[in-house]
């Protein structure tokens, strides 16, 4: 029985390594789509997040069922508890990167970006893609290291969010309101898909040492960027 119920734990960690690399899939994808205007492509951004929310019913489903049926004390009950928040974080980044593909659909045949935010938008999507595979990492490797590095990371994306607004309040701003208004809707898209992966990580920090991110003090040099993926 202890076999069966660890088996299923393990099952519930590979459930959301799976979430992590859909959703990170769909980010890059839907950036694709968006900056193409390839509608085909943005509508199976938008049908696939139905699997990624299907994963986080069924995973929900198991985590409950082993809280009832195992009444999980300590380390187990915090394994349960952690991936329970783990498949929200993971499945509203992929809702976010179903907003990129909806935004791209209802521009078409238009493109949303103006061309001269072009690469800032697609570094952007590659960020955060990078991101959610670094985070899918540290749900395989429990590497608490890399789990505070991400932080660190993340601090490129809130740059480039950043630097989009500094275009938007440029006088020289040319694009219209409309533009203006999906623009900044991409850029909170994007960063909050960041925000996601960077709490998926810190739920893995406070899963393998039982302390949250923040109270660690971590000796960890500043990076330049993310490793690919």
């Amino acid at each position: 029985m202890r076999d069966a119920y660890h088996e299923e734990l393990d099952s519930i960690g590979e459930g959301l390594v799976e979430m992590a690399r859909l959703v990170g899939s769909a980010i890059g994808r839907a950036t694709t789509a968006m900056l193409d205007a390839d509608l085909k492509l943005a509508e199976s951004v938008i049908e696939a997040d139905k699997k990624v929310d299907d994963l986080q019913h069924d995973l929900e489903a198991r985590a409950i069922a082993l809280l009832a049926r195992q009444q999980p004390v300590a380390t187990d009950l915090r394994i349960v508890v952690t991936s329970l928040r783990m498949s929200a974080d993971l499945e509203r980044s992929g809702d976010l990167a179903q907003h990129v593909a909806k935004l791209t659909r209802l521009r078409f045949p238009d493109k949303t970006v103006p061309r001269d935010l072009h690469a800032t938008i697609l570094e952007m999507g590659q960020l955060a893609q990078r991101l959610m595979a670094k985070a899918a990492e540290v749900i395989i490797t429990k590497d608490v290291d890399l789990a505070l590095q991400l932080e660190q990371d993340d601090d490129a994306m809130d740059l480039l969010h950043r630097t989009l607004f500094q275009h938007l309040m440029d006088d020289r701003w040319k694009h219209g309101i409309e533009t203006a208004v999906d623009v900044t809707l991409l850029g909170r898209y994007y960063e909050r898909f960041a925000d996601h992966a960077v709490s998926v990580a810190k739920r893995v920090v406070y899963l393998v040492t039982g302390e949250h991110a923040d109270e660690l003090q971590a000796d960890i040099q500043p990076v330049t960027g993310v490793e690919g993926a």
